[in-house]
């Protein structure tokens, strides 16, 4: 894509902010966020089933906790008994059932970049739905990757101070923050290449990747440190709390997601201009 010169700077912010607009961003993500909510059940119950056969339950939410809030972990762990309880028996019943609606959140991201690059849904509705069950299907297998490089942390703790690494403990946090952030902006830009009724390359959705990684990132942090500490939806809300937090924050995941999509497609529409 090359690098931008000062005119093509000021052009791509004003196409970024006019797409943001017209495509309606803001109502795109609180549709995303509502079909997250959706999907968030049946995906538990094939993640936890799955990823415990391979990980530890806790590894799993250890994950989670880095930026997630306390409430939407607290919502997550009331439903993990019942997920271990009987999310291997909903899972053998009807898995195609449990996928395809766990499915839902991802087939909304796809008509959300759909929105972004200006394309209609030309695959019919069976394929559409497939690429969306194998994308969920992707991101658990990436994630229980993810989960797996804390279990290998000690090992490589104990062959950084074996072969005499200074600071090694300090050195392997590090290195799994970026190997998890990289990670996570290989999911995401998985699903822009193949998400949206265009043909990309892989060089056409890395821009993008990084910027909803990095904003999802930092909102996420920023938001779990205002929900921890200032404020308290449990005393208006009552039980509903913590499901009005985590609607709250896959809002926020929904919006830095179809942000970066936007990013990706202004740049496609300027460099096919250009």
């Amino acid at each position: 894509m090359g690098r931008l010169k000062e005119p093509s700077k000021k052009a791509f912010w004003k196409e970024l902010i006019d797409r943001i607009k017209d495509d309606r961003v803001t109502g795109l993500a609180a549709q995303l966020a509502y079909y997250f909510l959706l999907s968030l059940f049946p995906f538990l119950i094939v993640a936890v089933t799955i990823a415990t056969a391979v990980v530890d339950q806790g590894e799993m939410f250890t994950l989670l906790q880095r930026y997630a809030p306390g409430e939407v972990m607290n919502v997550i762990n009331e439903n993990s008994d019942l997920i271990n309880n009987q999310g291997g028996a909903i899972l053998s019943l009807g898995i195609i059932g449990t996928l395809w609606t766990a499915s839902n959140g991802m087939n909304a991201v796809i008509k959300a970049l759909n929105e972004a690059y200006d394309v209609g849904q030309s695959r019919n509705f069976l394929k559409a739905r497939g690429i969306a069950i194998s994308l969920t299907l992707g991101m658990l297998l990436i994630i229980m990757v993810a989960m797996v490089l804390p279990i290998f942390g000690k090992i490589i703790g104990d062959i950084f101070a074996y072969i005499g690494l200074p600071n090694a403990e300090m050195v392997w946090n590090v290195l799994r923050w970026v190997l998890s952030t990289f990670i996570i902006a290989l999911v995401i830009a998985i699903i822009y290449y193949i998400a949206p009724n265009k043909k990309l390359r892989m060089k056409d959705v890395w821009i993008g990747a990084i910027v909803a990684t990095v904003g999802w990132q930092l909102a996420s942090l920023a938001f779990s440190f205002y929900i921890n500490n200032f404020a308290n939806y449990n005393e208006t809300y009552g039980s509903l709390g913590g499901v009005i937090v985590l609607m709250l924050w896959f809002y926020v995941s929904g919006l830095m997601l179809i942000i970066g999509g936007e990013v990706n497609a202004t740049f496609k529409k300027m460099e096919k201009a250009a």
